[in-house]
């Protein structure tokens, strides 16, 4: 049986923690933050864990993580 590639897309943006959650960076903190209040940009500072349905198909891009 042949290697399994890793999806290249996915390895730059989730990372699996100890538990086999996938964590994650919030998006919209690029550019146009000015007229965003400040609690918005703060909270989008943070990661976040994606949810079950989406990490099915994380793990099946990330097979090695």
């Amino acid at each position: 049986m042949p290697k399994l590639k890793s999806h290249s897309g996915a390895k730059k943006r989730f990372r699996r923690t100890a538990s086999g959650k996938f964590k994650h960076e919030r998006a919209n903190q690029r550019h146009l933050m000015t007229p965003m209040s400040g609690k918005r940009a703060r909270f989008l500072r943070k990661s976040d864990m994606l949810n079950t349905k989406d990490s099915a198909t994380i793990s099946r891009f990330l097979p090695n993580a």
